[in-house]
């Protein structure tokens, strides 16, 4: 499985973990406003990382491959 499949899927599972989260803090209260702010930045912060992590992966580590093995110049 490639870096990128492997990004998405856990940026769908962050966001719908997320999701789930933001119904319950808007309908229910679930947690103190300022601890729904923390959760928010850390899934932001991760989801990017995440993306940032998978480009550097293809690019370095993928691409490389695909060199070695004559299919791209």
């Amino acid at each position: 499985m490639n870096a990128m499949k492997i990004a998405g899927l856990i940026t769908a599972v962050i966001l719908f973990v997320y999701t789930i989260l933001l119904i319950g803090q808007i309908w229910g209260g679930w947690m103190k406003w300022g601890v729904f702010v923390k959760v928010t930045i850390t899934a932001g912060a991760t989801i990017i990382a995440t993306g940032v992590i998978a480009l550097i992966w293809r690019e370095l580590i993928e691409e490389k491959e695909l060199k070695k093995d004559n299919f791209i110049d």
